[in-house]
């Protein structure tokens, strides 16, 4: 089993407020952390800036004329409203040079964050419907993920994601296109619209997957409900959920989720953007770690959502007053629900304790 990381004794009791220095002191340590980031979307990485470079370099007519008109753009009602713009910026993705530069500007600020491992989320229906083969992207992902594995140190693996809004039959359907292309490819998982799509109409597409030695994620009990994560891993199969935060409301849920130590890769600065929890002040997240859950912190959409994950860990140093002790706790999960080997994780969680201690 891995180390144990120091813990701060009290979770949870409210700290003297937080001056500016230390919150510096804090971010440096962030940093410095290592850590596993396990829920991001690699199109919900795609900064204003970058959409603008690549609208410019493949002719495509944007429906903003301004960067700030983009940012004034990323104010979400809910999950749906996100999404409708997020596959318009996805339409500026169209060589494997556009791909590359956008996995190589994730990765560098996941490296500069303390990322050390990146498990990342893709969503080939986005691309393929819109004539875009997979052999563009993969080759534009593949070379990137290999040149920050060499500059930074990062490793990094994708997770090919079923549209959860398009049917059953289509993932079915995406997954044998994705068959010839699944180097680098670690693992399947479900995203997009939750509300009225449960993970059974899925059950197809994650049985073949399982046929080609894929591993299992989904989206589950973000906006849908605790039965969703139930149905996630009964019939899905799933090592890991992401979100979960609605888990909660269903107490025996929680007791499974505890002893089986099933991870949840949780986003707090999406779920406030995505009104989930109305700010951050009120997310579960205290609850979850005091009821034992096995819990990452994550970006998501950072491009769309105001934060990478340095960021979600500082706001919660600012606003739910996390010490090290609890930021150390959430990066040895993070590690620790990675599938990463066992060897790579103590050595990881090693760090990490070296890290705490000096």
């Amino acid at each position: 089993m891995p180390p144990d990381v120091p813990s701060h004794e009290s979770r949870f009791v409210p700290r003297t407020l937080l001056s500016d220095e230390r919150i510096g002191r804090m971010r440096e340590l962030i940093n410095r952390l290592p850590k596993a980031e396990l829920h991001v979307h690699i199109e919900g990485t795609l900064e204003p800036e970058l959409m603008f470079q690549l609208a410019g370099r493949n002719g495509y007519e944007l429906p903003f004329s301004t960067v700030d008109e983009v940012h004034a753009a990323y104010k979400f009602t809910d999950l749906q409203s996100f999404l409708d713009i997020y596959y318009q910026g996805a339409a500026v993705l169209q060589t494997p040079e556009d791909f590359h530069s956008l996995m190589s500007a994730y990765l560098d600020r996941a490296a500069a964050d303390g990322v050390r491992r990146a498990e990342i989320f893709f969503d080939p229906q986005t691309h393929t419907e819109r004539g875009i083969g997979f052999e563009v992207f993969m080759e534009g992902f593949r070379s990137a993920m290999e040149d920050a594995a060499k500059s930074n140190g990062v490793s990094s693996a994708l997770i090919l994601c079923f549209l959860r809004h398009l049917s059953g039959e289509d993932a079915v359907k995406t997954l044998h296109e994705a068959e010839p292309h699944l180097d680098g490819v670690i693992a399947v998982g479900l995203d997009s619209s939750e509300r009225g799509r449960p993970p059974v109409l899925f059950e197809d597409a994650y049985k073949a997957a399982r046929t080609l030695g894929l591993r299992a994620v989904a989206h589950a009990g973000e906006e849908g409900p605790p039965e969703y994560v139930e149905s996630a891993l009964d019939v899905l199969g799933v090592e890991r959920v992401d979100h979960g935060v609605r888990s909660l409301e269903k107490p025996a849920l929680v007791e499974r989720l505890v002893r089986e130590q099933i991870p949840l890769t949780v986003c707090p600065l999406s779920n406030v953007a995505l009104h989930v929890v109305d700010q951050l002040a009120d997310h579960p997240l205290p609850a979850m770690l005091d009821a034992g859950l096995q819990v990452s912190v994550n970006s998501d959409d950072p491009a769309y959502f105001g934060g990478y994950v340095g960021d979600n860990y500082e706001q919660l140093v600012e606003v739910l007053d996390f010490g090290v002790g609890e930021l150390a706790d959430l990066a040895r999960m993070s590690i620790t629900s990675s599938f990463l080997d066992e060897t790579t994780k103590v050595a990881l969680i090693e760090e990490l304790g070296a890290v705490v201690a000096g």
